[in-house]
């Protein structure tokens, strides 16, 4: 059975919420007389790009922040592609260990520009199959997970990311669901917990027996 492991990104991989926060602010600070915090961007990582602009800058119409997300989207890309931001610790050998074993991927509802900046920085890119993202397609989570199954040939898939939204992209999806409880947010389900991501090889192992229990039943 070909089982795939697909990634969310911030929270999940990495925390870029300081180094976005100050790429965001170089733009919107002259153009909206407002600064971008790393705690505006805790609070809306993970949400589709048109809704995360509105709950940072609610006062102002989305027509209006349209041409400043473009602008803001890029200087944001280039950042993170010469500075890197984050990584959480053990991430480039527990990458290595997980492509030996399965197929990795990554799902995101970021802008085009932001996976790769993150393979770029990282040298990363040998070990992620594929990816896609909401500013490639400007679909939810959900569909897009499914995508990445769907054109990967995955019989299985495990989705790992940090918030409810998350596990509801991957229930929408119908993949299963890992919880990566050392990111930015907790999930109201009894899904199995992945405490600090070098522990992930260990806990799909567990996964996998537990899987294979529930069938013979």
């Amino acid at each position: 059975m070909k089982t795939g492991i697909i990634f969310d990104m911030d929270g999940t991989l990495w925390d870029s919420a300081s180094q976005v926060a100050a790429a965001w602010s170089t733009i919107t600070i002259p153009k909206l007389g407002k600064e971008v915090t790393k705690e505006d961007m805790y609070r809306t990582m993970g949400m589709p790009m048109d809704q995360l602009a509105k709950a940072i800058f609610p006062e102002h119409e989305l027509s209006e922040l349209l041409p400043i997300l473009e602008e803001g989207y890029q200087v944001e890309n280039d950042y993170l592609a010469k500075h890197g931001a984050v990584l959480y610790p053990h991430l480039t050998e527990t990458l290595r260990t997980l492509s030996a074993s399965y197929p990795l991927y990554i799902v995101s509802n970021c802008q085009e520009g932001y996976i790769e900046a993150f393979l770029s920085y990282y040298k990363l890119e040998g070990y992620f199959e594929d990816f896609i993202c909401f500013g490639a397609n400007q679909k939810q989570k959900g569909d897009n997970i499914a995508l990445i199954k769907e054109r990967n040939g995955l019989e299985r898939a495990i989705y790992v990311g940090d918030i409810q939204a998350d596990y509801e992209a991957a229930v929408a999806a119908g993949v299963e669901f890992i919880h990566a409880a050392y990111g930015f947010g907790t999930v109201g389900a009894p899904v199995p917990k992945l405490t600090a991501f070098e522990k992930l090889p260990e806990l799909l192992k567990t996964v996998h027996c537990q899987t294979q229990e529930k069938m013979v039943k």
